[in-house]
């Protein structure tokens, strides 16, 4: 049987040298999203293929090209999700979350599957961020979603994203807009490509958000949806305007952006970069409030947006943004002989029960194989234990980065390790910090006061 060593098309391998930035993007989305009051949901990674084809919308290229659809045994299809909201809003439904106190505000981090030409900034598989509150029409609530996702690049060191806005309107005041799409795009029927001439009498937006170059440039002379807004819609969208200026979130206002998804209603708005190709859409959501009526609830105000994780990655890399050191060995304990190892194996456990990194030989190899071991992982500290050691019931604790050996007791090991360490930073050594172990706080303040 042949070996299989490459991953499908279009998806990616996150690896253990590299799992910490994911970790640490995916923690900083968590604790801002929490400090706004948004929770997490976790809903299943396949729906009822109806689920999407109602709420998504059967003319977006999602529904029409995109989807992983199939049949399962029992004979029903069932599609892997290609995006967050439309499983949200099924969730909240299905559960009842409209009966809790409002609005509910909710966050997940989900696997979506896209079946598109895969290239940098876009995957089949891919990890979408996302944030959904219902219950909230004011635009003090679209003004706020745009906050939260900003303070995340902010936090996470972002430079160079634009913020681009536009308002498309409601179902009222985009019926004479969808008139003028028809008028204008029917002068151009004979240029646009096969799909979006489906698109020109069911929803004749979906053309703006075509990827066809030449339907592209067709739609740059079309009606802006601006001229068409109804008096409340106008509002909305000035007032929205006015939260982000007394917040001061730049903009930039784009009548082109239609987003691609047939739910969005009002506001919507994208962060752009132009750092990473093609695909510079970083963050993109907005305001969908027919989208629970239209799954059979009542009609409920609604936005929010979705963040794809591995473009957001692939920014920061570009940016050479920092990212935390990443958690390594704090202590590896080597061993000569069984008894030993088993005494190792036992203090080891002892400090990951303090919070403390530590390993200890589990392959069986020589002293100074296990020390080459334990440089290649980076260890902070490292110990031999022997017979000798076991005896005297004491060994040699060496500091990796000073060279620095240090006698320690064996004896209750964990408390006299982080002693040791308190007592290298009170004495103004060059001590290792241990990710166990906060120094600041076990010396009660500043280490330098």
């Amino acid at each position: 049987m042949a070996l299989i060593t490459n991953a499908i098309k279009g998806t990616l391998d996150t690896l253990p040298s590299g799992s910490y930035k994911i970790q640490y993007i995916e923690a900083v989305m968590r604790e801002i999203a929490e400090n706004y009051g948004f929770r997490e949901m976790r809903t299943p990674v396949f729906e009822h293929t109806e689920l999407f084809q109602r709420s998504v919308g059967e003319t977006t290229d999602v529904v029409q090209k995109e989807m992983y659809s199939f049949e399962d045994k029992g004979g029903r299809s069932v599609t892997l999700k290609p995006e967050g909201t439309a499983g949200a809003v099924r969730a909240y439904l299905e559960h009842g979350l409209f009966n809790e106190a409002m609005p509910q505000k909710i966050y997940y981090i989900t696997p979506c599957y896209r079946y598109e030409k895969p290239q940098a900034g876009r995957l089949r598989e891919f990890h979408q961020f996302g944030i959904e509150c219902f219950g909230a029409a004011t635009p003090a609530q679209d003004a706020e979603v745009i906050l939260l996702g900003n303070e995340i690049f902010n936090y996470l060191g972002i430079n160079n994203l634009t913020l681009e806005i536009n308002s498309i309107g409601c179902p009222e005041c985009r019926k004479k807009f969808q008139q003028a799409l028809k008028d204008y795009f029917n002068s151009h029927y004979d240029e646009l490509c096969d799909t979006c001439k489906g698109r020109l009498e069911k929803n004749p937006m979906r053309i703006l958000d075509c990827k066809s170059p030449i339907c592209s440039e067709i739609g740059k002379d079309a009606p802006k949806i601006l001229d068409y807004l109804c008096d409340d819609c106008r509002e909305h969208f000035e007032l929205v305007k006015k939260y982000l200026t007394a917040n001061n979130i730049e903009f930039k206002v784009n009548p082109t952006i239609v987003r691609g998804l047939d739910y969005y209603t009002r506001t919507v708005f994208e962060f752009v970069s132009n750092e990473i190709g093609a695909q510079g859409t970083v963050c993109g959501g907005g305001r969908y409030d027919g989208l629970v009526e239209e799954m059979g609830g009542k009609p409920t105000a609604a936005c929010g947006f979705g963040l794809g994780l591995e473009r957001l990655l692939l920014l920061m890399e570009t940016q050479k943004s920092e990212f935390p050191t990443p958690k390594s060995c704090d202590l590896f304990i080597g061993s000569m002989g069984q008894d030993a190892n088993i005494r190792a194996s036992v203090i080891a456990a002892d400090l990951r029960n303090e919070g403390v990194s530590a390993q200890f030989d589990t392959v069986g190899r020589s002293v100074k194989a296990q020390m080459k071991y334990a440089d290649k992982i980076g260890a902070l500290y490292t110990m031999v234990i022997g017979d000798s050691e076991l005896e005297s019931g004491r060994a040699s604790l060496k500091n990796m980065k000073t060279g620095e050996q240090s006698d320690i007791s064996l004896e209750d090991f964990t408390d006299s390790f982080q002693s040791m360490i308190i007592k290298q930073a009170m004495d103004g050594l060059d001590a290792t910090p241990i990710q166990g172990v906060d120094l600041t706080e076990l010396l009660g303040g500043d280490l330098n006061g």
